[in-house]
């Protein structure tokens, strides 16, 4: 267990920052969901058959990888791949509070009213606010929660507000009980 691992959660609960940090101290590759659903980053997204197929080509190349992001429906029948799953999960008030500061970081002012971002800005986070009370039809806590009933593989849930350096300690505390990662 712990060669093939994904991780997926609510956009803005750390997947891809856990991913990375992780594959500095793992052996394991570092891929990001978001590098083949999105052509152009969150404004043109890729033919699904043409994700898919990048993203089996790139995987299969490796024997460890970290797969960060949502892969739930475009993905699915990657879900035989995955060793471990990691869900995460944060209070929706701090998540919302973290993505409104990474859009600042990212396009500052643009997401401010009358800025170029501000239209794409305030429909992403309508969406992402959306997670813990939507139902199946978007990306949502129901949907990851139906997805992950269907995994064989074991799924390690991290569910609160803990540092990045808490949940790689959760995470290779893990995979060392499984006797393959340090003793």
């Amino acid at each position: 267990m712990g060669n093939k691992i994904h991780i997926l959660g609510a956009s803005g609960s750390g997947t891809s920052t856990l991913g990375s940090s992780l594959s500095k101290v793992l052996p394991h590759t570092y891929f990001d969901s978001d590098d083949y659903f999105w052509t152009t980053k969150f404004t043109q997204q890729r033919p699904e058959p043409e994700r898919i197929r990048r993203l089996e080509n790139d995987l299969s190349l490796h024997e460890n990888w970290i797969l960060s992001g949502a892969v739930c429906g475009w993905g699915d029948k990657l879900k035989h791949w995955f060793d471990l799953v990691i869900f995460l999960w944060i209070p929706p008030d701090i998540r919302l509070e973290r993505l409104k500061q990474r859009e600042f970081q990212r396009y500052g002012k643009e997401i401010l009213a009358g800025g170029s971002k501000y239209e794409q800005s305030r429909t992403f986070l309508e969406w992402a606010s959306l997670y813990d009370s939507a139902g199946m039809d978007v990306r949502s806590k129901v949907l990851h929660d139906h997805w992950m009933a269907e995994l064989t593989c074991p799924i390690l849930k991290i569910e609160g507000d803990y540092s990045v350096r808490e949940r790689m300690n959760i995470v290779l505390e893990y995979l060392k009980s499984d006797g393959r990662y340090g003793q």
